[in-house]
């Protein structure tokens, strides 16, 4: 059985159609701000949303709504996030209402989110207008201007869609994904909406989703800052004909590996598009005791500001990576760590059992020149691994967030 990528981003799979539109919330009137996705049929629906205990009203009505397993729309603005507003319920509400109208579904199908600038009003007015103009251009072809739609201050849109196949029959998976800044998931903080044809019961769904992202958006971060309002979703509607996965089995473990072909592929965007960024960056940790302590270690790595700045000067200050080690609280014998970074010019190996060894700084400045580097840490004391995603740390990460809200 093989996962091939294929064109359609959220309206890859059966039944599916997106779109996105200009309505208003954005002074911008090129930029969409606000996307709608629908399902022909009820889908089994799972989220998993922000630890952050201040939370946007959406989550806490998608989480309502979403309890009984099902839901048929997704709606999302971008540009003004519903969080900290006096009456972000009622308008979180609202909006799952006026969709429910146009559209003749159920309010409590609705899956609702919101993101952008933190404690500003936001007037239901715009979205209302514009609810009709989404449902006017729902379309199959719909996928990438939905991607738009939930942009904020993300560069590229962030789509992408598999085929794979269960007992025989062909199912799509398809995924969109906004994140640029504010990213340091502990799930999650970023928006992603996940859709599939594929027949899977709401248990199973939300078993895959809590699974995964252990280790995909738990594992990326941008500039450590945990978000309020974003969550991730996935909207199964069965409508490829596959027996229903109901337990654990082959069709479960093919269905896992599709969801974590979507979820890498945009945690990758969402880390090479931070706010400012220049290069991907990735941690992979080989040989941890534990996999907990493998996560542990990358995740503190992707994290620490001073090697991102040294990434961003392609400056291979491998010391930066060990004392990151030092203070992640993993449980590492330091004395066997051995430290790489490569990338597609190479592999240059600076640390050894913990000390230094003698490399070429040129050859070192090459491979960090690149958009896509590799931190290569062995830790030679099991056979657990772990990556993590993240980027380097710019300038510009200062200028777009210095005056962010004015």
């Amino acid at each position: 059985m093989s996962i091939k990528t294929v064109s359609g981003g959220v309206c890859a799979a059966k039944g599916f159609r997106a779109s996105g539109v200009h309505c208003g919330i954005r002074k911008n009137r090129t930029k969409k701000d606000i996307a709608l996705i629908l399902s022909e049929v009820r889908a089994h629906a799972a989220a998993v949303y922000t630890t952050n205990l201040v939370k946007g009203a959406p989550l806490t009505v998608t989480k309502d709504h979403i309890a009984d397993g099902f839901a048929q729309a997704v709606i999302c603005n971008s540009g003004n996030a519903n969080t900290c507003n006096a009456n972000g319920i009622e308008i979180a509400e609202q909006m799952s209402e006026l969709v429910a109208k146009e559209l003749s579904i159920s309010a409590k199908d609705v899956v609702v989110a919101s993101t952008g600038v933190i404690g500003q009003p936001l007037n239901i007015e715009p979205i209302a207008a514009g609810i009709p103009m989404l449902a006017k251009e729902l379309s199959a072809n719909g996928g990438e201007a939905a991607a738009e739609g939930i942009m904020t201050t993300d560069t590229v849109k962030k789509e992408i869609a598999v085929e794979f196949t269960l007992g025989g029959k062909t199912c799509r998976m398809g995924g969109i994904a906004k994140g640029s800044g504010m990213i340091h998931p502990n799930m999650a903080t970023m928006l992603v909406f996940i859709t599939t044809d594929a027949a899977i019961s709401a248990e199973m769904l939300e078993k895959a989703l809590k699974h995964d992202v252990q280790s995909t958006f738990n594992m990326t971060s941008v500039d450590g800052d945990t978000s309020t309002n974003d969550m991730v979703t996935i909207l199964a509607n069965g409508m490829a004909g596959n027996a229903e996965i109901t337990a654990d089995g082959a069709d479960f473990a093919e269905f896992m590996k599709a969801l974590n072909t979507v979820t890498v592929y945009l945690c990758r965007m969402i880390a090479g598009d931070g706010e400012g960024a220049t290069k991907l960056l990735e941690c992979k940790v080989t040989g941890a005791a534990t996999e907990q302590t493998a996560k542990t270690v990358a995740k503190s790595v992707i994290c620490s500001s001073l090697l991102k700045a040294a990434m961003f000067g392609a400056d291979a200050n491998w010391g930066r990576v060990l004392c990151a080690i030092g203070y992640s609280g993993a449980n590492v014998d330091v004395n066997k760590v051995d430290v790489a970074f490569r990338s597609a010019k190479g592999t240059v190996a600076v640390c050894k059992n913990g000390a230094g060894v003698e490399f070429s700084e040129e050859i070192a400045k090459e491979i960090l020149l690149e958009k896509e580097i590799e931190i290569l840490v062995e830790l030679n004391s099991g056979d657990c691994q772990a990556t993590a995603f993240g980027c380097d740390l710019t300038y510009e990460y200062v200028k777009i967030n210095g005056d962010y809200r004015t």
